[in-house]
């Protein structure tokens, strides 16, 4: 039999509490939940190294931030020399590899680069970002299930990502109300945030006033996403390709709706940002409609498809297989987890099943306190700092936290990148910020095409 195929949807900010098939309430991903009666949904997996950059290093290469030494999303400079991506390791099997969509250090070596116009408003105000990519995938897919070779196909679909935007009926599927209400004011703080509000500006309707439209946005945004990749899934089984398949939902981060005064963005490193989904189907060695309670992360993605296609590497990877958790083998991977930004604000912290530490590492542009603490199981949307009243169980998990960094920095033989970033935030003049003020006062983005630039950077392979 030959190697399987591998089709990666690797879409960018989708959280998994507002997908449906995760348990949110509104019925934003009812073709995904459909395909997940065939395939193993992972419940508790993380993206722990914000953002996009960091997010699909990981998700590529089967390391964490140690391993690839990618922590910031303006990263300068290639992936590390030595780590090998999923497209270079499928390759060397002879893989044909095509990304959609992608262009950063961890998407070097593909055979083959589509884009697709995933960012701003067609010429109806509307973002066809999903039938986009379905008009460069679709013939993609074909053209690769003509070859006698496998393939790996890597679709980054952009829909939740902003700007939201989706086109009727979905723009309002998820709203009923009026979003020009002149007495709800809860956009107010969005539109006066300074480093955003013009980005805000160039998307969002003129005059809106209430910030649950924009949230329902975002929901519209997932739910014809979701629509438009059934026709790929669709595509998938008329060429014959489903049973060899090995198909593959995930994200490189969540998003920040109206949380936590991080609006509409994805940084901050709170659960919002940090849980995406895991969904994985390939019949007959994926257990179908399998929920796994366990925790899991990015960087087991890797060395997961490799042991799924039977591919041995010489790699050592920091992520472990989830087919032991999916077969009842093992219960779960670590329940501590290390976790980073260097998005907007460059902080790091500690995880576990019941405590969230946050440590700032330089003031940040929403003059949050310098150390926060989170008791998860009271208290899970981390909206009550309790560094001032927990000292003790601040030190506690400082110190976990310091023992891993020292643990992974003997390991790898390499620092912890995050305390070498100086100009992640892109200003070449500042190396780090002094005060939250300065922070403020600094960092801008104008309108969707900073954000692209921001997104893909400057370099194509």
């Amino acid at each position: 039999m030959s190697k399987p195929n591998i089709l990666l949807f690797g879409i960018d900010s989708l959280r998994a509490d507002h997908m449906s098939v995760y348990g949110y309430p509104l019925n934003t991903t009812p073709h995904i939940a459909r395909f997940a009666e065939s395939a193993t949904v992972f419940e508790h997996n993380f993206s722990p190294h914000i953002p996009t950059t960091s997010g699909y290093a990981n998700m590529l290469t089967g390391m964490d931030c140690f391993g690839t030494q990618i922590v910031a999303l303006r990263h300068k400079g290639e992936l590390r020399p030595g780590v090998r991506t999923l497209q270079e390791m499928l390759k060397a099997e002879g893989y044909n590899t095509t990304c959609v969509g992608f262009h950063s250090p961890s998407a070097r070596n593909f055979d083959t680069y589509i884009d697709f116009e995933g960012w701003g408003a067609g010429p109806d105000g509307y973002a066809h970002k999903a039938e986009n990519c379905n008009a460069v995938a679709l013939p993609e897919l074909e053209r690769l299930a003509a070859d006698d070779k496998p393939f790996f196909l890597f679709l980054r679909h952009m829909d939740p990502h902003s700007p939201y935007l989706p086109p009727a009926p979905y723009d309002r599927t998820f709203y009923h109300g009026n979003e020009f209400d002149p007495a709800n004011t809860s956009m107010d703080p969005v539109f006066t945030f300074k480093p955003f509000c013009d980005y805000f500006a160039s998307w969002m309707p003129q005059g809106l006033t209430d910030a649950q439209y924009e949230v329902a946005q975002y929901d519209g945004a997932i739910a014809y996403m979701d629509a438009c990749i059934q026709t790929i899934l669709t595509a998938l089984e008329k060429l014959g390709l489903a049973e060899n398949t090995i198909v593959v939902f995930t994200s490189d981060h969540g998003e920040t709706l109206y949380d936590h005064d991080c609006w509409f963005d994805h940084h901050g490193t709170y659960d919002n940002t940090l849980t995406v989904p895991m969904i994985i189907r390939y019949p007959g060695k994926m257990p179908a409609g399998k929920r796994v309670s366990g925790y899991s992360q990015l960087k087991d993605l890797v060395p997961t498809l490799l042991e799924l296609a039977e591919i041995t590497v010489p790699e050592q990877f920091d992520g472990r297989s989830l087919l032991p958790m999916a077969c009842d083998q093992e219960l779960t991977h670590e329940t501590e987890i290390y976790f980073t930004e260097c998005t907007w604000m460059r902080k790091h912290g500690w995880r576990t099943p019941e405590w969230k530490l946050i440590v700032s590492l330089e003031p940040d542009f929403h003059f949050k306190p310098a150390v926060e603490l989170y008791n998860l199981l009271e208290d899970p949307e981390e909206l009550h700092n309790l560094a001032d009243c927990e000292p003790e169980v601040v030190a506690f998990l400082e110190g976990r936290m310091k023992a891993w960094i020292a643990q992974r920095e003997q390991q790898s033989g390499l620092p912890n990148p995050m305390y070498n970033q100086p100009g992640w935030h892109g200003t070449p003049e500042i190396d780090y910020f002094t005060s939250s003020q300065q922070a403020y006062d600094t960092l801008h983005i104008g309108n969707p095409g900073d954000a692209a630039r921001l997104q893909t950077r400057t370099q194509k392979p």
